[in-house]
């Protein structure tokens, strides 16, 4: 029956993340990133500028930098761990070559999100904020497309509950400790008909006891946690690849070389070059996308509760939690990868990140591991908390306010935690990818329709800026 399952879920998810998906996502990066002139280039370090400093005056329920870290930590998870590691592992270094061009063109895609995101939310007669892609297919495109935003909110609550908010980042996280505390699986329990370690279960007990004690708190409590935990985690985990690198600086050229050849199958034996390639690129924008999410329309619903009265301003902010998120810190941990070659010895999911850890960094195997539990509790932790938040704002919209309903789901999202570890990995990560590209389709028309909205907002912002 599991077997069957997992059959099904694969030629489901095959069908949804093909050509034709992966060929959108790039268009409409492409699109933007030439009606926008490459200002996901010539505009960062104005955008990396704005991420630290705080706009005043602007309406909003939360500060510019707490809704990027609330996105981030939405974003910063087990995707730049896990996610890496399978996409190399599944399509070889040139995986992460495609990681890239996703994450350059979804720049683009992000900051078009965070525009709309300001320009078409909506003030509560309590006084909070809601937006995202809901609200700019329904103010943007009209009512006559309501059933658009119907439909992206309802993937929307499917992608928490099923997908990236829970069941990715509780598995990895409980893995993680297991193979540090009880890798041999020593101490074991025996539920639901298959055999479980002990760390899997407490460490699971545990993580949903916290995740509770933050989500029951709303946007405030979780935005305050995320600013907190976000640039700490990031700070760590990139310092502790550096060591790695500089430890291993011989072997950058070599693996550098062998990401942007595997990238184009150049390496393939039997004139395979076209299928490697293809298989690369699919491995790799999946993973992509699942890690820094531009194109699915997540990220805008905490942009839109930022402190601001300036649409283009935030759309900069928004984009560059892509920067962060895959050119900074997934480009970490596919070097670490590539250069040790722990990608190429039959590991598997966090296995992998671990052995690169354990061969690349010098300290002993058991600091190294720990550091990368470390670093990917904490990673998965604010990507399921974040993850809450923006189901629970589709819900809302779903459910036109009714907040005994939000108050509901957030007591079913905190049991989806808890039986987390006990899903199988095979299908945790299929699942997620299924509803990643059916919630991408809904705000990829949306940005295609009102990139016009985008272009003029971008030109008065920035005429504005040049006049001061």
């Amino acid at each position: 029956m599991l077997n069957q399952l997992n059959s099904f879920l694969e030629t489901v998810d095959n069908l949804v993340w093909n050509i034709p998906l992966i060929a959108l996502i790039l268009i409409v990066g492409i699109f933007l990133t030439i009606r926008l002139k490459g200002l996901q280039i010539t505009q960062l370090p104005r955008a990396l500028k704005f991420m630290v400093k705080n706009e005043e005056g602007g309406h909003g329920d939360v500060t510019s930098f707490a809704a990027l870290c609330t996105a981030l930590s939405a974003t910063i998870g087990t995707g730049n761990i896990v996610g890496v590691a399978t996409a190399i592992v599944a399509g070889g270094p040139g995986a992460l070559f495609w990681m890239w061009v996703a994450a350059l063109l979804g720049m683009a895609t992000k900051y078009a999100e965070g525009v709309l995101a300001i320009k078409y939310r909506v003030i509560k007669e309590d006084g909070h904020v809601i937006g995202g892609p809901f609200y700019y297919i329904q103010n943007g495109m009209g009512k006559n497309w309501k059933w658009l935003a119907n439909i992206f909110a309802f993937f929307g609550v499917g992608v928490g509950l099923l997908g990236i908010g829970t069941f990715t980042q509780v598995n990895g996280i409980t893995s993680a400790i297991n193979n540090f505390f009880d890798p041999s699986n020593e101490w074991t329990i025996t539920l639901f008909g298959r055999s479980y370690s002990w760390t899997v279960v407490i460490s699971g007990i545990l993580l949903t006891i916290c995740v509770g004690l933050v989500i029951i708190g709303g946007i405030q409590r979780i935005s305050s946690v995320s600013q907190i935990v976000v640039p700490f985690m990031a700070i760590l985990y990139v310092l502790t690849v550096i060591i790695l690198l500089v430890c291993n600086y011989q072997k950058i050229p070599e693996a550098l070389s062998s990401i942007v050849s595997g990238a184009f199958g150049l390496r393939a034996v039997g004139g395979g070059a076209l299928g490697a390639m293809m298989v690369a690129m699919q491995n790799g924008i999946a993973r992509g996308i699942f890690s820094n999410e531009a194109g699915l329309g997540s990220a805008p619903i905490a942009a839109a509760a930022a402190q601001t009265k300036e649409p283009a301003r935030q759309g900069l902010v928004s984009m560059t939690g892509t920067f962060i998120d895959t050119i900074i810190i997934c480009t970490m941990t596919g070097l670490s990868i590539v250069i040790t070659g722990a990608w190429d010895i039959g590991l598997e999911g966090v296995a992998v990140t671990t052995k690169a850890f354990q061969t690349g960094l010098p300290f002993s195997s058991s600091i190294s591991s720990g550091i990368l539990m470390i670093c990917l509790v904490f990673f998965a932790f604010t990507t399921i908390i974040g993850w809450d938040y923006y189901s629970e704002r589709c819900l809302e919209y779903l459910v036109k306010g009714n907040q005994k309903v939000v108050r509901g789901y957030r007591w079913l999202y905190i049991f989806a935690v808890f039986i987390g570890p006990f899903m199988t990995v095979s299908a945790v990560w299929t699942i997620a990818d299924i509803f990643n590209g059916l919630m991408a389709l809904p705000n990829l028309i949306a940005i295609i329709a009102l990139n016009g909205v985008v272009v003029a907002e971008t030109k008065l912002f920035l005429d504005k800026i040049r006049k001061k």
